[in-house]
């Protein structure tokens, strides 16, 4: 069964072609950049092919996906004869909101209901019904799902999710947390669990989800628990351009005293803060660790902040949860990054975690154990694949 999965951003296309008859095959992935401006950039890497780039002008996503599937098609990059070979189009969503807590298949009533989300993620969800309202264009007669990154949150209690705001607003505007990345943490609290021969409906489980975007859930029995962001992606740990937990009263001051609106205030917290406006270098922690190693003090401040805030949640969602079982690491930096990894961990002996050093040193993209045989805490790193999850949920919605 081949399923082609489509990630659209604003202005860009991730995409991936599963063979999933084939023990998981990615028989092709690619990314095209720049949509809706000039010199649009598609690069398209296929199994067992040199990759291929290709740069025209992509007015939308309609026109996108088109390129993306002539691509896919092409006699010579290409890697299916055509597109009766499709047999399922998933997407990301990343806003669900409280209308869905699993997957769907996706109809006419499914697109209403997901157009209604669109002010919980007016950044995102516009984009994902882009994807959506192509495909049903391009391939009218090729079943679509949708898979939303806040499904998975949808376990946590109400006390919980709730804001210390009048109830009002949540009755009428449905604020509350909803938290992102679900597709993530759900996948690598199971795939950990699995390597390591234990029930997770019996496990208590904090998952650090550390990439550009970040956030940390607490999975206690197999359902997620709570969550580092909120109505948005921008609450939580600091990240790379988002500033995470921030007082409002300081919010509200520095809208007053730099005049500023709701665009330039909502550019500030997205884009402009995180560890990239606290060094003033970068948000990509390579950058920032060569900066701190040669003596950059606001590189050194910068990493030291992430990882402190990434430990206080870890603390926290051990104390809700009555104790933890397992910390897992994933995303860009989780996966790749053993100073962040070390760093989080220090100074946790108290609440039974032992990180053994070697195992953690330089270790990069890869399923592991790196708790010491003392640690009561098993700490691990877990290789996250949220493409190939929709690709799953896809075909497991098909066959319901």
């Amino acid at each position: 069964m081949k399923i082609l999965v489509l990630n659209c951003g604003s202005s860009s296309i991730k995409y991936q072609l599963f063979d999933l008859s084939k023990e998981h095959v990615v028989l092709a992935k690619g990314l095209l950049d720049r949509v809706g401006l000039s010199n649009s950039v598609l690069t398209h890497k296929p199994i067992d092919k040199e990759s291929y780039i290709h740069t025209q002008d992509i007015k939308d996503h309609i026109t996108g996906i088109n390129l993306i599937i002539e691509t896919l098609t092409n006699p010579v990059y290409g890697v299916i004869k055509n597109t009766s070979e499709i047999d399922a189009v998933g997407h990301r969503v990343v806003h669900g909101g409280e209308k869905f807590s699993g997957s769907v298949k996706i109809t006419q009533e499914i697109i209403d209901k997901m157009e209604e989300c669109v002010p919980l993620a007016p950044l995102h969800n516009p984009a994902n019904l882009q994807g959506i309202y192509a495909i049903s264009k391009i391939l009218p007669n090729t079943p679509q799902c949708g898979v939303f990154d806040t499904a998975f949150h949808q376990t946590m209690p109400e006390h919980v999710y709730l804001y210390g705001l009048p109830y009002e607003m949540y009755e009428k505007y449905r604020v509350r947390r909803y938290g992102f990345h679900g597709t993530s943490h759900g996948y690598v609290a199971k795939k950990a669990c699995d390597i390591l021969k234990i029930d997770i409906n019996k496990t208590k489980i904090i998952t650090c989800h550390l990439g550009n975007g970040a956030s940390i859930a607490a999975i206690k029995n197999g359902k997620s628990y709570d969550t580092s962001m909120g109505l948005t992606p921008v609450e939580g740990v600091i990240m790379g351009t988002r500033c995470g937990d921030l007082d409002l009263g300081a919010f509200l001051y520095i809208m007053e005293k730099e005049n500023l609106d709701i665009k330039a205030a909502n550019n500030l917290i997205n884009k402009k803060s995180g560890v990239l406006g606290i060094s003033g270098i970068s948000s990509d922690m390579r950058d920032l660790e060569n900066a701190a190693a040669n003596g950059n003090y606001r590189a050194q401040l910068a990493l030291k902040m992430y990882a402190y805030r990434v430990k206080k949640y870890v603390g926290a969602y051990a104390a809700a949860m009555g104790g933890v079982d397992l910390i897992i690491f994933t995303g860009g930096i989780g996966e790749n990054d053993d100073n962040t990894r070390e760093a989080v961990c220090e100074e946790l002996e108290f609440m039974g975690v032992v990180l053994d050093k070697n195992a953690n040193k330089g270790l990069r993209g890869k399923d592991a154990i790196i708790s010491s045989s003392n640690s009561k805490v098993k700490v691990m790193t877990i290789t996250t694949n949220e493409e190939l999850v929709i690709a799953l949920e896809s075909v497991r919605i098909l066959k319901e």
